[in-house]
């Protein structure tokens, strides 16, 4: 597609990453500032208009709406109704499969500092998205190239 791409994990705070090397999940007070610079970024992109794509696991609707609004989207219910900057539209790729596929990905992770031990707290606080998110839900049992058709296909598509 020819745009940015970012991978959240790249900027979690040191204190994010020892937590998660300790095998101690994260909370959303540990999220929301994290959530809140990924919001900044995407904001700064889109204000230059380069389309941008960027991996990050948002597990709650909450953290999907600070990445839309910002850190006014935790007071609120309405991103679309936040200060002066319209919220940035974007649509979220829920990737989703059993547990036993994204641990065997995980296991062959290298040199990461989530270990797989952290993977059901992942699950547990999982909210997959739903109406009226902007989003699209991919199989992780498909083939990387189905995977990528099919998120191309929704981005192309509008």
């Amino acid at each position: 597609l020819g745009w940015k791409f970012y991978d959240a994990d790249d900027y979690h705070p040191l204190e994010n990453k020892k937590k998660m090397e300790e095998g101690i999940p994260l909370n959303d007070e540990d999220r929301i500032p994290w959530l809140c610079a990924l919001h900044d970024i995407l904001r700064r992109e889109d204000t230059s208009r380069q389309d941008t794509i960027l991996a990050c696991s948002a597990l709650k609707k909450m953290y999907r709406r600070v990445l839309i609004g910002g850190a006014s989207a935790i007071e609120s219910n309405q991103p679309e109704q936040l200060g002066e900057n319209p919220a940035l539209k974007i649509l979220f790729v829920h990737l989703d499969g059993p547990k036993d596929i994204i641990a065997g990905r995980l296991e062959k992770r290298r040199g990461h500092f989530m270990p797989p031990e952290l993977l059901q707290s992942q699950f547990d606080t999982l909210e997959p998205p739903s109406a009226p998110e902007n989003f699209i839900t991919v199989s992780l049992e498909k083939s990387l190239p189905e995977i990528l058709l099919q998120i191309e296909s929704a981005i192309l598509q509008g």
